[in-house]
């Protein structure tokens, strides 16, 4: 059994945050730090660490994932302009919160996603 998370303790309301959509598949809430004027993690309820143990049976939630980060990008006014979704993956993907989770950011034109070395 993977560990519980700060994720997991938002998604129960255990901790504060601003929550702007939940359901009993998946939980979004405003990042603390955000990278973008609309900055949302989209996480699954049920703890996935990372995208390497997902499985068959997290088809449907993860698919979920997608079309609540729709709902969210119109609900924020910035379906229209275009906004980014992002899923990291272990330490040299940058992820940091080892609960699965999906960055929604827009409200502004992004830049390049990896810098050329």
């Amino acid at each position: 059994m993977a560990e519980e998370t700060i994720f997991s303790k938002i998604i129960r309301k255990e901790i504060p945050s601003d929550i702007v959509y939940q359901d009993d598949k998946v939980t979004a809430f405003r990042d603390i730090s955000p990278q973008a004027p609309v900055h949302i993690l989209i996480v699954p309820n049920k703890l996935i660490p990372t995208v390497d143990d997902v499985t068959e049976e997290d088809e449907l939630v993860l698919g979920h994932l997608f079309t609540v980060a729709a709902k969210i990008a119109r609900d924020e006014g910035i379906a229209e302009d275009g906004y980014r979704l992002i899923v990291n993956c272990r330490k040299h993907g940058g992820q940091e919160v080892f609960h699965l989770h999906m960055h929604l950011l827009g409200g502004r034109r992004l830049g390049a996603m990896v810098v050329k070395k």
